[in-house]
């Protein structure tokens, strides 16, 4: 069974949701954590409810402005020396018709969820390298397998993710960095606030949580789904209720699942 006491955890997202409860989850379990996101005061507030605060790290981190990571990579070796794993919880969604969606918000949501993720991982690899130990946790989503309707650029960051860490764990492997870890994570509806920060088509916030959210899985038992997963060695797992299985509905029924997706994720 994987130990996380004193396990040095990267967190980015960590201000809310997802993010928020694995910090507190790993904190209980005796990681020190480092928490990132955009908002500092919300940071610091969640820094000081996890276990053993004195701990923990909290380096605030704009994942739209990703292309040189490694002067923040660098202050967590200062302090820590080490690396042990990364959860990629960062990133923002839509809800906008895709012919609809201006460009430039498209590109955004590209950059945050794609090239925030993947450059952050690199960043950080070379130090999983030099003790060929390592977890990198990403979270995509059910949408990074099916593609459903206003939800175009958010899917299509989202099977980035999937192609892009399944490469990087065949990688990894071919060139015997097996103790090296990768796992994405397909969460559905989770209740956080991701839908009231769902950007439109011209980038306005939708400002409050839709139904599907409201009366989904919380954040916390998620976080602990995927710190079961983990404990399991697992690649790739789906968390959430019944809205997962649009995977095997698109697989094994893809034209009943396309003319009636509509109904199931409304």
């Amino acid at each position: 069974m994987y130990n996380f006491n004193d396990k040095v955890v990267w967190i980015t997202g960590a201000s809310s949701g997802i993010g928020e409860n694995m910090a507190y989850l790993f904190s209980k379990l005796g990681a020190k954590i480092i928490l990132s996101a955009r908002n500092e005061e919300k940071l610091n507030i969640i820094a000081g409810n996890c276990n053993n605060s004195k701990d923990h790290l909290v380096l605030k981190l704009d994942l739209e402005n990703n292309q040189n990571l490694d002067p923040i990579t660098s202050q967590v070796i200062e302090r820590y020396g080490k690396i042990d794993m990364v959860v990629n919880c960062g990133g923002v969604s839509q809800h906008a018709i895709s012919y609809e969606t201006l460009q430039e918000i498209e590109r955004k949501i590209i950059e945050v969820n794609f090239w925030g993720t993947v450059n952050l991982t690199k960043a950080i690899l070379p130090y999983m390298f030099k003790n060929n130990s390592g977890r990198i946790i990403v979270i995509s989503s059910v949408h990074g397998k099916v593609g459903l309707s206003t939800k175009s650029s958010y899917s299509a960051s989202k099977h980035a993710l999937l192609g892009y860490f399944d490469s990087l764990r065949a990688d990894l492997i071919r060139n015997g960095h097996n103790g090296i870890k990768v796992m994405v994570v397909c969460p559905g509806y989770i209740k956080t606030n991701i839908s009231i920060n769902y950007f439109g088509g011209t980038g306005k916030n939708l400002g409050k949580m839709d139904k599907n959210h409201e009366d989904a899985m919380s954040p916390a038992k998620c976080a602990e789904k995927i710190v079961k997963a983990i404990y399991k060695n697992k690649n790739e797992v789906l968390v959430g209720g019944k809205e997962t299985l649009a995977v095997h509905l698109k697989r094994f029924f893809p034209s009943f699942f396309l003319k009636n997706s509509h109904k199931f994720y409304p």
